[in-house]
């Protein structure tokens, strides 16, 4: 299956709002591998082919971390990944507490797709964070992101049992199961 026009336009625009971006651990990786990784471990490890999810999945943190705007998203990808983004994205005008609060509380309550897009993205967030403390990082706030990334998860159980059996194998590792 090759991939289409619209979905390699949808590439090239995260690659294009995300490019001056990088992660926080100490070789300062290019964020864009988050949003494609994300997408991958939907399509390889969670067999996701609808390709509405792979492109939100691709877009899912331009809102929230660059100066894209959901009008954009909507009008060059259509309505419906435009909702997925939307769902998946925090408001950073709330404080980071709740913010977090709201993903656990909100996470039961959204589409199937954007699920999916949570479960990949919580997925690769915590394989990296396995590997990698972030600069800045103690140990202690790995461990409170671990605690709550499977209250989130929790909340969207029975939407992938691949992703979600690899999110439980990182639980049982932390001794969190």
């Amino acid at each position: 299956m090759h991939p289409s026009k619209k979905f390699m336009e949808c590439l090239q625009f995260a690659a294009v709002k995300h490019r001056n971006q990088r992660r926080l651990d100490k070789i300062k990786t290019p964020y864009i591998n988050h949003p494609i990784n994300v997408a991958t471990i939907l399509s390889i490890e969670g067999g996701v082919n609808d390709e509405v999810v792979l492109m939100a999945a691709l877009l899912h943190d331009t809102v929230e971390d660059t100066d894209t705007t959901f009008e954009e998203i909507e009008c060059r990808f259509g309505k419906e990944i435009c909702n997925i983004v939307r769902e998946v994205t925090d408001d950073k005008c709330l404080e980071k507490q709740e913010r977090k609060r709201l993903q656990i509380e909100k996470a039961a309550d959204t589409s199937p797709k954007a699920k999916l897009v949570k479960l990949a993205d919580k997925l690769d967030n915590l394989r990296d964070l396995s590997s990698n403390l972030p600069i800045g990082w103690s140990e202690e706030r790995r461990d409170e992101y671990f605690i709550w990334a499977k209250k989130v998860v929790d909340n969207l159980r029975c939407t992938n049992t691949q992703l979600e059996n690899l999110l439980d194998d990182i639980f049982r590792q932390r001794g969190l199961l």
